[in-house]
């Protein structure tokens, strides 16, 4: 789901046996979010955030309260997360926002829901506690890596060294088949990126 004016991509996955599910950077609108948890009458396990920008936290709040939901980040994070100075927050339009991380993750740990699980990466360089999840055939890679781009890096926690030895280490290495479902814009896959991302 397209959500909130800075369109940031807000994933809701679920197993369709159990209908147990994920929501994944609920960057605002949580209304809209609702309705499409409770139309697909999905049973939400947690709330999980590639990174701590304000463009990807925007609806954390509501729905938390909503569904007596955890919220899981990078175990980097959480001072981000926070912080509404650098989790830019106080400059857009969502206003200041600082949360408490429930739960913690590091690189290699699981996310389990239903019979699904998620695999966090740790892909640091848009910011220091930024992950990816691979889930199957499919990689929810945040503002890490876009279609044809990669994120930005001159955010507080950024660093451009970092993010591209991060793509290149983590991420490129995985099957080439590989669905790559970004923070921002369509999605791609690991060999499209290999042959048309120029900032790799």
């Amino acid at each position: 789901m397209e959500i909130g004016v800075y369109a940031s991509n807000c994933y809701i996955i679920y197993d369709e046996g159990s209908k147990e599910g994920i929501v994944v950077d609920p960057g605002g609108n949580p209304r809209q979010i609702l309705e499409n948890i409770q139309e697909n009458e999905i049973s939400v396990k947690y709330i999980v955030l590639t990174h701590g920008h304000g463009d990807h936290i925007g609806g954390v709040r509501e729905l938390k309260e909503a569904l007596n939901l955890h919220l899981i980040a990078h175990e980097a994070e959480e001072e981000l997360i926070g912080d509404a100075s650098q989790n830019i927050s106080h400059m857009m339009v969502t206003g200041a926002i600082e949360l408490d991380t429930d739960i913690t993750v590091k690189d290699g740990d699981t996310i389990d829901f239903g019979n699904l699980s998620a695999r966090v990466i740790h892909t640091p360089g848009h910011t220091k506690g930024g992950m990816c999840l691979h889930i199957g055939d499919y990689l929810i890679s945040g503002d890490t890596l876009f279609k044809e781009s990669i994120g930005r890096s001159d955010l507080p926690g950024g660093d451009h060294g970092i993010l591209i030895k991060s793509i290149k280490d983590k991420l490129l290495v995985l099957d080439e088949d590989t669905i790559v479902l970004p923070g921002h814009g369509d999605a791609t896959s690991i060999r499209h990126e290999k042959m048309f991302n120029t900032f790799l």
